[in-house]
């Protein structure tokens, strides 16, 4: 039996030659976000990214980890006068607007070479961080050690972590309490954030997740997988999601704010359509109704309301 460490067999799983976000439904097949798979959500989510795009001067808007091109279908067809450009592991969707340019990236925390020298661009990383691999570490009582895992999907401790790995649990972990505690150790994700940062030359970095803050870590881990829309263990041979919660705080970003109170700073929620617009205009009435209940959606408590946007401006 073969035994290797969380993050590579989760690397291979998700974007090796056979991997879950290179096949054919893409990530929609699976599960919905806040771009897809809510009737009206990703009116809502381009509203509020036209909206920053706006406020901070941003000619360009920059898709990263962009699916099949979802959120910037919506863009382009609120005649954003921005140009569009989409980054994912896949050759450029079928069906995809012309005014999208479309960028093939290699998976994880690597980015296409030509994803560079962004000037004046709102690059939006939406859901991308956690499905960039990182260790899984388990305290045994005395130290942090890496998580192996095998084909099969039985785990096992293995060796200590290298000293980048152990230093980031030190900054950034609460000091562990008892022997099988477990942590998704974000020095990975602070690598692929400051790697894509480093792309740009002005404008303003978006990284939109689920995730948590120092003082709410999650004592027993987040991993997890998904597949036709259920939460299910997650595989190392391709067939599930994997994705774990990412520790918003260590991203260094210059500021953190729920999705539910940027969209309430932004003026963008939809108001409560009149019930004479159902008899004078139905189609009309249902899409402005799907966009009130797609808002209730993105703003949830408990839910998508609770994911964090953290902003850095570029300049």
């Amino acid at each position: 039996m073969s035994w290797r460490p969380w993050s590579e067999v989760w690397q291979e799983s998700l974007y090796g030659a056979a991997g879950f976000y290179r096949s054919a439904a893409g990530p929609a097949g699976h599960f919905a976000t806040s771009a897809q798979g809510i009737p009206g959500g990703g009116a809502i989510l381009a509203s509020a990214v036209e909206a920053l795009a706006a406020l901070h001067g941003c000619r360009a808007v920059v898709d990263v980890g962009a699916g099949r091109g979802e959120l910037l279908t919506e863009l382009a067809a609120r005649g954003s006068p921005r140009t569009l450009t989409g980054v994912d592991v896949v050759d450029r969707p079928a069906g995809l607007p012309s005014e999208i340019d479309w960028l093939r990236s290699p998976g994880g925390s690597a980015l296409p070479d030509e994803l560079a020298g962004l000037s004046d661009a709102l690059v939006f990383a939406h859901e991308w961080l956690d499905v960039v691999p990182c260790e899984i570490a388990e305290f045994d009582g005395t130290r942090w050690l890496r998580v192996e895992v095998a084909d099969d999907g039985g785990e096992r401790l293995g060796d200590p972590l290298d000293p980048a790995n152990a230093e980031w649990l030190q900054r950034h972990w609460p000091t562990p309490t008892a022997a099988g505690e477990h942590a998704e150790v974000g020095h990975s994700r602070d690598v692929a954030a400051a790697g894509l940062r480093e792309r740009m030359s002005s404008g303003l970095l978006v990284i939109v997740d689920y995730g948590h803050l120092r003082d709410d870590r999650p004592r027993h881990g987040t991993l997890t997988g998904f597949r036709d829309g259920r939460e299910q263990p997650p595989r190392p041979d391709g067939s599930t999601d994997v994705t774990a919660h990412v520790a918003m705080d260590s991203l260094g970003a210059d500021r953190l704010v729920s999705q539910r109170d940027l969209f309430a700073e932004l003026g963008i929620e939809p108001p409560n359509p009149p019930i004479s617009l159902a008899r004078s205009d139905p189609p009309s009435y249902l899409r402005q109704l799907a966009e009130r209940s797609a808002y209730g959606q993105l703003t949830a408590r408990g839910g998508l309301g609770d994911f964090w946007w953290a902003l850095t401006t570029v300049s």
